[in-house]
């Protein structure tokens, strides 16, 4: 049993099921850049360093701001600790701020490698980490979470992570970007699709309330889809190696989350969120070995 205040407590609001959202873009774009001999290995952890603490702030913030909203007073899912009462506002708001800032202490390192764009994107990560669920005009509540969850875990870190270490970017960063994103996003859609009817009862319009469940489900297939495509595409089209479909062999996996979004409501979709989390770490390491090799 989880006490009040207890370290337990700070890891649970952590969330750490959900840091391949932050690891599988650092070991995409690292290496990208070992593979166009650019590799950084103390800008990768860095940048590593980074990415966790803003996604771990992000977790936080998440936490806060849907209780302060009263988002979170008929839990489908995981335990909020605010909501709980395992951790006071007050405690969360700091912790948020503690990992913000320590994610802001590493930039300080990236921004003297890359320059003003790195500070660039260091703000708009955390703002919008921030601007997730608080804020006048919250992105999770206003049908934009998934887009900011696309751009920031997925294009930024991935194309961010590569330019701190080689001071440059190629189309191809971008398109090996593009998985990642998808894949990360499916997982903000599963939770967006298993929390749609309280979502909507406290006016928090996720694209699974204003599309319905069947148009999540279609996203989710869609991003799916997407992610799978990019390395074939990479391979036929790009000229890299055969070694980029080292992802497909994923696929198993996919199918298994796949068929949990499309059959099952309520908490079950709990093991639809993990496999979602679980497929996302797994396909980040497989390209990122297809890319070395």
């Amino acid at each position: 049993m989880t006490r009040t205040g207890s370290w337990r407590a700070w890891v649970l609001a952590a969330r750490p099921r959900t840091l391949s959202a932050a690891i599988a873009p650092v070991i995409v774009g690292t290496a990208l850049a070992y593979r166009d001999g650019a590799a950084h290995p103390l800008a990768a952890l860095a940048a590593l360093f980074a990415a966790v603490c803003i996604q771990i702030g992000t977790n936080l913030a998440n936490d806060v701001y849907d209780f302060k909203k009263g988002a979170d007073t008929q839990r489908v899912g995981p335990t909020r600790v605010t909501t709980a009462g395992l951790l006071s506002p007050q405690a969360v708001e700091r912790g948020m701020w503690t990992v913000f800032g320590l994610a802001a202490l590493a930039g300080l390192y990236l921004a003297w490698l890359g320059g003003w764009p790195i500070i660039a994107i260091g703000v708009a990560s955390i703002a919008a980490g921030i601007a997730y669920t608080g804020g006048p005009f919250p992105l999770g509540y206003n049908g934009l979470g998934d887009l900011f969850v696309f751009i920031f875990f997925g294009l930024v870190a991935v194309v961010g992570t590569y330019y701190v270490q080689t001071l440059a970017v190629t189309p191809a960063v971008w398109w090996a970007a593009v998985p990642i994103g998808a894949l990360t996003t499916n997982i903000i859609v599963v939770n967006n699709i298993r929390d749609a009817d309280t979502d909507r009862l406290v006016g928090k319009r996720t694209l699974a309330v204003l599309l319905g469940r069947q148009g999540a489900r279609a996203e989710y297939l869609l991003l799916l889809a997407a992610a799978y495509a990019v390395p074939l595409g990479l391979w036929l089209l790009g000229g890299w190696r055969v070694w980029t479909l080292l992802p497909w062999l994923s696929l198993p996996l996919a199918w298994q989350t796949t068929r949990l979004v499309l059959t099952i409501l309520g908490p079950g979709l709990n093991r639809a969120l993990g496999g979602s989390a679980q497929l996302l770490a797994v396909y980040g390491a497989l390209f990122a070995v297809g890319i070395l090799l």
